[in-house]
């Protein structure tokens, strides 16, 4: 297919912002903070950021899920597995998406808080969406700026409780055996804040084998001692029982049975226990030179795992076993001092901090299996210590010239792993491996008309491998401490325009070269191996736009397309990975859109659209690749006033037009159940009750 030349259509894209006058009134921008470290707006940094706010994210919405919030971000790929167990699928310009569970390569964080572990792997569960105030997604070369994390920074917080005092109390009802409750108090006032929430969520699932109940409480006191300071102390909680995991399913059995678990999956019980809590601590201070932040956290983390590795080769005495059961204790304290510099003509803000984060795992290996009965914890297999722990100091630069903008970055990465293993009988694991890496960043922006900037930024990212990438990467399944992290340089210029006084765009073009991308090298048994391989370049082009067409009438428009190949030939598990294959997980187009209507006060509705090209499974991309989707789902929402109460219901149907799809994939499954089937048409129903006291 011919694609038309950028020179040919862009500036037919400019026509518009030229004939408009100069002194035309524009919407501010929104504040963010996601990649400057303080407030600034996102028209002129000099890279991709987004910023969803509380309506846009969770109204009409189950609020379950961040892939909720999402869709609208163009460059993310975010995939509901329909998997409790082992978290959403997340991945920015194709960084993320050979993770099995969790999320990796992408920095997480909360309220200034890691989700994240020092060695990358994140987990979205813990965030509670009910209290959510606003999330920024940042991707791109100023993404290095938070560490290892090459795919980008995705950066939730949470409100401050103030106003009048009130009580919410939320319930509804889904298809597929879904109920979810909440309860809420929040206000507060000059001096104080408070916010506590409670929510229940339970699912049969909709697949066999897919049950799950999550408890999650937050907590916030949020303390003014004066006009120059303030300090938030925040509490989570995650208490996840029994998730059951369905597991992938082979291509053939997606169409024999779309909703089955893997037969090994019921056999094996397969499922994972969470106790989830932690404590944080924020403060910022202002004085007359400059801005002190710091933030300050601990918690700790429970987790058993019980997995479907066959009995046979669990019974090799060089094995671990089958369920993962750990304790993990982590605990961090990030600190940075903001310094502007009035420099008449022009405005120097200087940024300096220091991240420490830590966490230690008291983990055990267990047998999955008693005699001749399957899914019960047999005998000890596995008993080390793993510590992973980060060190990085960071200065930043930000200098505005009239229409000029310029950025700089430079920081220290080193993240170091320490494992101690107390079971010998299979082999001494101990050892450790320190990363170090420096990571500058350069971007410009340049406003060449009032309502068009354009940008140009650079980087080097960093990748390290994750623990669980590390723990049988080595000689004979061991630990590998020869694992080399993925180092990236990374480009893109685009531009931010406003197209009218009520339309905004963004227009990103990305190049990003890795070096010794961490791939699969064999997977068997219920262990992958990953090795440093291969060269990839990934290349692509973003484009967002928000479009208020009438008083009543809101567009919202997202498309990536991402060229995501290997460079270079590498074998993996024995076979020749040839240049030019598409990393598997990524899709090459996806395309999103919203249309939310708004007739009058108290009554929405909205239809969004995506569409989501096909997805290979592995490097070879010889297997059958997830075939493309589109989908459609449709929400509407009431609200009612009367005297201090608010009511709200919502109706909300999912997949519209009760499309199959499959809504995710697990990259390199050994037994070749790569496919993660999406739901058939599914229906909401919500309804909820406010009293405020007056």
């Amino acid at each position: 297919m011919h694609r038309q030349s950028p020179r040919v259509w862009l500036p037919a894209l400019l026509l518009p912002l030229a004939a408009q006058a100069e002194n035309a009134s524009y919407q501010a921008e929104p504040l963010v903070v996601t990649g400057s470290r303080y407030q600034a707006s996102s028209w002129r940094l000099p890279f991709s950021v987004n910023r969803i706010d509380a309506e846009q994210a969770t109204l009409g919405k189950p609020g379950v899920n961040l892939s909720e919030a999402l869709g609208s971000v163009p460059g993310l790929v975010v995939q509901n597995r329909q998997n409790y167990a082992q978290d959403l699928q997340v991945s920015s310009r194709g960084f993320g998406a050979r993770s099995a569970f969790g999320i990796r390569g992408i920095k997480l964080l909360a309220d200034g808080v890691p989700l994240s572990n020092p060695d990358g792997q994140g987990q979205a569960a813990t965030f509670d969406l009910d209290s959510l105030e606003r999330i920024e997604v940042l991707r791109g070369p100023f993404a290095s700026v938070y560490g290892s994390n090459s795919g980008g920074v995705i950066q939730l917080f949470s409100r401050d409780g103030e106003g009048a005092p009130r009580v919410s109390l939320d319930t509804s009802q889904a298809a597929f055996g879904t109920s979810r409750t909440r309860v809420a108090v929040e206000g507060g006032n000059d001096q104080a804040g408070f916010i506590l929430n409670r929510s229940h969520f339970e699912t049969d699932g909709y697949r066999d084998h897919s049950g799950a109940i999550l408890d999650k409480t937050f907590a916030k006191l949020t303390l003014y001692p004066d006009d120059a300071s303030k300090l938030s102390l925040s509490f989570s909680q995650l208490d996840q029982n029994d998730t059951q995991d369905p597991q992938g399913l082979t291509w053939q059995q997606v169409q024999d049975d779309r909703r089955a678990a893997a037969p090994s999956a019921v056999a094996f019980d397969t499922r994972k226990t969470v106790d989830h809590q932690q404590l944080a601590l924020n403060y910022e201070r202002s004085f007359a030179a400059g801005t002190w932040q710091s933030t300050v956290y601990s918690g700790t983390r429970r987790a058993i795992q019980y997995q479907s590795i066959p009995v046979a080769v669990q019974a090799n005495p060089s094995h671990s076993g089958g369920v993962i059961d750990f304790e993990r204790r982590f605990h961090g304290i990030g600190n940075r001092w903001i310094q502007p510099f009035d420099l008449g003509a022009s405005l120097l803000t200087l940024t300096a901090g220091l991240d420490y984060d830590q966490s230690r795992d008291d983990r055990q290996g267990y047998e999955n299996f008693v005699g001749s009965t399957l899914g019960v914890k047999g005998n000890l297999r596995r008993d080390e210590r793993n510590e992973v722990s980060s060190l990085s100091p960071y200065l930043q630069a930000a200098w505005q010239l009239g229409k000029l903008d310029l950025q700089a970055g430079l920081r220290h990465n080193q993240v170091k792993f320490e494992v101690d293993d107390r079971f010998l009988s299979n082999g001494d694991d101990s050892g450790a491996v320190t990363y170090r890496e420096l990571t500058p960043t350069l971007g410009a922006s340049y406003a060449l008309l009032p309502e068009l900037n354009l940008y140009a930024s650079w980087g080097k990212g960093l990748e390290t491998p994750t623990l669980n990438e590390l723990s049988y990467s080595g000689a004979g399944g061991g630990f590998g401490f020869d694992l080399q992290p993925a180092t990236s340089k990374q480009l893109e210029i685009g531009l931010k325009a406003r197209l009218a006084e009520a339309t905004s765009l963004q227009l990103a073009l990305f190049q990003i070269d890795t070096d010794d991308e961490l791939v699969v090298a064999s997977a068997s048994g219920g262990r992958t191996r990953f090795q440093n391989a291969a060269q990839t370049r990934r290349r692509g082009v973003e484009l967002a736009m928000e479009s208020q067409l009438s008083e009543t009438l809101r567009a919202t428009l997202a498309y990536t397309r991402i060229d995501a190949t290997y460079r270079q030939d590498f074998t993996s598990g024995g076979r020749l990975i040839e240049a030019g294959n598409r990393l598997p997980g990524i899709p090459a187009s996806t395309l999103y859109g919203e249309l939310a209507w708004q007739p009058r006060e108290g009554f929405s509705t909205a239809l969004e659209g995506l569409y989501r090209s096909k997805l290979y499974v592995e490097d070879s991309n010889a297997a059958k690749a997830a075939p493309s989707y589109t989908l459609f789902n449709w929400q509407a929402r009431f609200e009612q006033t009367l005297g201090a109460l608010t009511f709200n219901q919502v109706l909300r149907i999912d997949n519209l037009l009760d499309r199959e799809y499959i809504g995710s994939v697990i990259v390199g499954e050994s037994n070749g159940r790569y496919y993660e089937p999406g739901p058939e048409r599914a229906w909401y129903v919500g309804a909820g009750v406010q009293y405020r006291f007056d």
